[in-house]
């Protein structure tokens, strides 16, 4: 017999010792029968032994492990997109594998039913010929893409990744409320929640027998690697670029599976194969896992407007030089009105009913459909045929219960009846909820659930774990995380121990050092770039340090060697009387940009490291003040940068990519070191200039030790200019520039030295055969013009 609502809270109060956290009784507690899931009960025993502060410390652990990964999400307003914190519903979804099984080949019958139904739109075309499917809901989809009519995917299959929103209604049953098949997201941020979440709960986690999902990667990672045409192409990641709302997810999915993360620009198509732009030239391409919508990836044949694709790329896949997965077009299985002609399908391809049903649709395009949409309006979602939008993300364009969500006071009927055939009419859901901490307890709160699958040499195979929406508020429409909506990790628990699985390959496999990646030349660029503006920041921090330390001292403005240096500082754009000025700020900016557009090639600490030092930037400008206040916070500042650059060059393996974040830091140095000379080393400079460059040299302690006089301008320019075991030394940082442009590849005749490399040999020569007298004010000015050159030049060999 059924509990009543009031029996089933108390048997799940008397679960938990503190039992006023649990406010509402969620579903996803009880079966359809009223009793308390077992799978539940471990967990909801275990929460029960901490008071509300243990498990707000604990629930702690977790969002600190996102902060500190950079986890964000991208939240767009009616103005601009706003970066937020990751919104880590703590308690996980439980689900036992026996059930997730039964999800499982549900949806493993409906992947293989889209993999047909899209090889017919795009081959055969039976299925509209036979009546199955209506033309109007085909040729009018932006998604169905005519150019790829009749072109087979090079691998065989049009579907390699999929997932499938789900949700549960009150009465345990499941259902599809919708299918993703053109680029689908999540399958990353799965993997950060599963992180996040066992790091809160990670006693717990340890000992219960929760399949892990890193099998699932490995087995879909072999399998897009055994769909290279030869050993010599690769497999690459394609992504938007950084402005899209899941960047970060596809950063971390490009890390964690060891593929390239590449951006439409990065990419060349020649005679009819997919080339990347590399430091090494154009190297091919053979499977690309792309993450963008398919209309945006040829402009050349698709949208004309696009600046996120590769021109040609279309040509590419015609030719079969290349796999593109999911295959280009297959975002056409995505529209809401198909859902009402999948049963029918089903039986007609499978010869089997869905052993999952999807949520029940109607298509407005036929009178009796469209007369049974406008009789039942109170109980339907009433939306655009082509949207892709769940029932529960409702927009302006869209009637609920009989009532238009822009509160216009249209009539209904005319509406659908005007415009049947672009509307569809699918049944309100009532989702099932599941436990939530909010405010200090539990409380019940609507779910979805977002489940992958990814096609191996097996077949389908289920990630058994997912990705799960949680609603703000009871309101199913508060789930959606541009609405306030948070994400939970999906647990399947077994009965039985779990294998742990892991990225890395067995025992029982030869093993063979992989060589080192490709090196994409955007990706050297912001190398590059990066490398240029830390040491930018540094230099400036120092200046600004040099600045306060003697207005410190003297509180005089008037003082020779301050209004010099105010001079120098205003030429460069910066106002030392604002504590932290813009131009260090933005400085710091330019330097996260750079990072973050090679999120996949930069550590967690690294990243970690230089968003502390641009907080601690934004905090010291909000309320240091000049002279001593300012001094001490640049000390602070300094020594945040210095062991970023420290933890980046020392733990950095040392391929390509280290030397040209080493050349575009070295090439920096040297050039600021060059401008402080011509600056403070001019025969005109005031007292204590001299002192000023050796102290921005950092080559205070070494001067002392060095020369048992005080500062002239000879031993100043010979420790600064000539000194080749001095690491803030001009000379020693065009010899840095010159080791790595020695060893970077060689494009064309391999025996010849660069035009670059003659010119680096010919600068670093020249300076190493002076004398510190012989250097005046125009010669550290040449060296900033030949260092310029050399920027010229490294870009145009390796960079454009």
């Amino acid at each position: 017999m059924n509990l009543s609502s009031e029996h089933r809270e108390q048997r799940a109060n008397r679960l938990i010792a503190g039992y006023e956290r649990l406010g509402d009784v969620p579903d996803e507690l009880f079966d359809v029968h009223g009793n308390i899931r077992p799978v539940w009960q471990g967990f909801l025993d275990y929460l029960g032994r901490f008071s509300d502060d243990d498990l707000t410390r604990r629930l702690a652990r977790g969002d600190q492990y996102l902060k500190d990964a950079g986890v964000f999400f991208r939240q767009y307003g009616e103005d601009a997109a706003v970066e937020r914190d990751w919104p880590l519903s703590h308690i996980p979804v439980l689900i036992h594998e026996a059930e997730w099984q039964a999800l499982g080949e549900g949806l493993i019958q409906r992947a293989e039913l889209l993999e047909r139904i899209v090889a017919d739109l795009y081959g055969d075309n039976r299925l509209i010929a036979e009546g199955l499917l209506p033309p109007a809901l085909i040729a009018g989809n932006p998604e169905w893409l005519r150019p790829l009519v009749g072109v087979k995917p090079a691998s065989g299959h049009y579907l390699s990744f999929v997932a499938f929103d789900i949700g549960r209604g009150p009465d345990g049953t499941w259902w599809v409320m919708g299918d993703r098949t053109q680029a689908p997201s999540g399958a990353g941020f799965a993997l950060e929640n599963r992180v996040a979440t066992s790091r809160s709960f990670a006693d717990y986690f340890a000992k219960a027998q929760v399949h892990r999902l890193a099998g699932f990667f490995r087995h879909f990672r072999d399998t897009l690697n055994q769909m290279r045409i030869n050993k010599d192409t690769r497999v690459a990641i394609l992504t938007p670029g950084l402005l899209n709302d899941t960047y970060f997810e596809h950063a971390y999915i490009a890390r964690y599976l060891g593929f390239s993360l590449l951006e439409g620009e990065d990419l060349v198509v020649e005679d009819g194969v997919l080339k990347v732009r590399t430091i090494d030239g154009a190297r091919p391409l053979s499977v690309v896992w792309r993450r963008l919508d398919a209309s945006y990836t040829d402009p050349l044949e698709l949208d004309e407007h696009s600046q996120l694709g590769t021109p040609g790329l279309l040509g590419a896949v015609r030719s079969g030089s290349v796999s593109v997965v999911n295959a280009l077009g297959t975002g056409v299985l995505e529209s809401r009105a198909l859902m009402a002609f999948y049963p029918e399908i089903g039986l007609h391809l499978l010869g089997e009913p869905l052993k999952l049903p999807n949520i029940a649709t109607w298509w407005c395009g036929p009178r009796e459909q469209r007369d049974y949409v406008r009789g039942n309006l109170s109980r339907l979602v009433v939306g655009p045929a082509l949207s892709t939008r769940l029932p529960f993300e409702f927009g302006n364009d869209t009637a609920v219960g009989g009532r238009f969500l822009d509160g216009s006071a249209r009539d209904i009927d005319s509406w659908i009846e005007e415009n049947g055939p672009s509307l569809v009419g699918q049944e309100a859901v009532s989702l099932s909820t599941t436990p939530a901490f909010s405010g200090g307890r539990l409380v019940a709160r609507p779910l979805s659930l977002r489940i992958f699958l990814a096609r191996t040499s097996n077949g389908w195979e289920v990630m058994p774990g997912g990705f799960a929406r949680i609603g703000r508020s009871p309101d199913p429409a508060a789930i959606a995380m541009q609405r306030g909506g948070s994400v939970a990790d999906v647990w399947i628990v077994s009965d039985n121990p779990v294998s742990v699985e892991t990225m890395l390959p067995t025992d029982k496999e030869p093993y063979t050092r992989p060589q080192p990646g490709i090196l994409p030349s955007r990706a050297a660029d912001n190398l590059y770039w990066l490398g240029r503006y830390v040491e930018r920041a540094e230099n400036i921090m120092r200046l600004l340090r040099a600045y306060h330390l003697r207005l410190a001292e003297s509180a005089n403005e008037d003082l020779p060697i301050i209004r010099n240096l105010t001079l120098y500082l205003h030429m460069l754009k910066i106002d030392p009387k604002v504590p932290v000025p813009e131009p260090l700020l933005a400085t710091i900016r330019s330097a996260i940009n750079s990072a973050l557009r090679i999120r996949d090639r930069f550590s967690v600490d690294g990243w970690t490291a230089l968003n502390e030092l641009s907080r601690t930037a934004g905090r010291f400008a909000a309320y240091v003040s000049p002279g001593d206040d300012a001094a001490h916070a640049y000390g602070e500042m300094l020594r945040r940068i210095t062991a970023f650059s420290g933890l980046v060059h020392e733990n950095m393996y040392r391929f390509s990519g280290w030397r040209f974040l080493t050349i575009g830091r070295s090439l920096e140095r040297a050039d600021a070191m060059a401008s402080v000379l011509a600056w403070f080393a001019d025969a005109t400079a005031p007292e204590g200039a001299l002192d000023l460059a050796v102290e921005f040299g950092d080559s205070v302690m070494t001067h002392r030790r060095r020369y048992a006089v005080a500062t002239n301008r000879n031993n100043a320019i010979d420790l600064l200019v000539l000194d080749a075991l001095n690491p803030r030394s001009i000379l020693y940082q065009i010899g840095e520039i010159k080791t790595h442009v020695s060893a970077l590849p060689r494009i064309g005749e391999e025996a010849q030295m660069t035009p670059l490399e003659r010119f680096v040999l010919k600068l670093h020569t020249g300076i190493a055969i002076r004398m510190p007298s012989d250097l005046k004010a125009t010669d550290f000015l040449n060296v900033r013009n030949d260092l310029g050159a050399i920027s010229d030049l490294l870009s145009e060999t390796y960079l454009g």
